[in-house]
């Protein structure tokens, strides 16, 4: 069994405010991730310019905070919701959703778009090869705030977490680190080194995803309020991406098949 490191999930404190690591993690990310895009848009014939990816950067984070914060809401706590809407907006409480962030992006990519005369794809396969690293920040964010956990283990490699019980449980919020985050990232970053059709680098995206995320959630504890949905073993986060999956095959095809009428005319 390995010892958790129970990090303090309160970075800096100055007078009454209290700054997060994961807060920072999020940070993090997006720092990351407009580097990289600023990176590809340098390049000759890129199509994009700086201010148009400080201002995708943007948008995005504006996606994934109001898009996570209503996914939670919605496909965790629905019942909740019901009973107090007004809980929508106590984001100080914590919660935040994958899959709300991703539908949060696809919206701001679409007022991004619109505002620049981009077209859907076109942004949002610019976007999608460093999503994974507000993955990867944002796991280690989870890790470090000692959330999220897995289930219990007798893995040499389990860990006991403050809030976990007095049972060693996996540290789940490490692989999907490491899955969706790293793995994840390297798959994209070398697929979209080349050019690729349209649609293409957001299908390879939700695949990934999807398949990684699928495959946590069987170490992952569920959620304690809604336990496992489907067939006594499938959780709420394996159902969400099975559209994913399903979406992203659909993309890659259509991509390829696309390409494939063009080169015959």
């Amino acid at each position: 069994m390995l010892t958790y490191p129970n990090i303090d999930p309160v970075a800096i404190s100055i007078g009454p405010l209290d700054i997060h690591w994961y807060g920072l993690m999020y940070l993090l990310g997006f720092g990351a991730a407009y580097l990289l895009l600023l990176h590809r848009a340098n390049k000759p014939d890129s199509g994009w310019n700086k201010d148009e990816v400080s201002d995708l950067i943007f948008y995005c984070a504006m996606g994934v905070v109001l898009g996570g914060r209503m996914g939670y809401v919605l496909f965790y706590n629905f019942s909740k919701f019901l009973e107090d809407p007004l809980w929508l907006f106590a984001v100080w409480e914590g919660g935040m959703s994958f899959h709300g962030g991703l539908l949060g992006v696809i919206v701001a990519c679409l007022a991004f778009g619109r505002r620049y005369k981009k077209s859907f794809f076109t942004t949002i396969d610019f976007a999608a090869p460093v999503v994974p690293l507000g993955l990867l920040t944002g796991r280690l964010g989870n890790f470090i705030g000692g959330e999220l956990w897995g289930r219990v283990t007798d893995a040499p490699w389990g860990m006991i977490f403050p809030k976990g019980g007095p049972l060693p449980r996996h540290p789940s919020q490490l692989y999907e680190m490491f899955l969706e985050g790293l793995v994840l990232f390297i798959i994209m970053w070398v697929f979209t080194s080349k050019p690729r059709p349209a649609m293409a680098a957001s299908g390879v995206f939700l695949i990934g995803y999807g398949v990684f995320r699928f495959s946590v959630e069987f170490v992952r504890q569920p959620d304690s309020h809604i336990g496992f949905d489907i067939l006594g073993w499938m959780t709420r986060g394996q159902i969400l991406c099975v559209p994913m999956v399903l979406g992203g095959i659909y993309l890659i095809a259509k991509a390829y098949n696309n390409q494939k009428m063009l080169a015959g005319k």
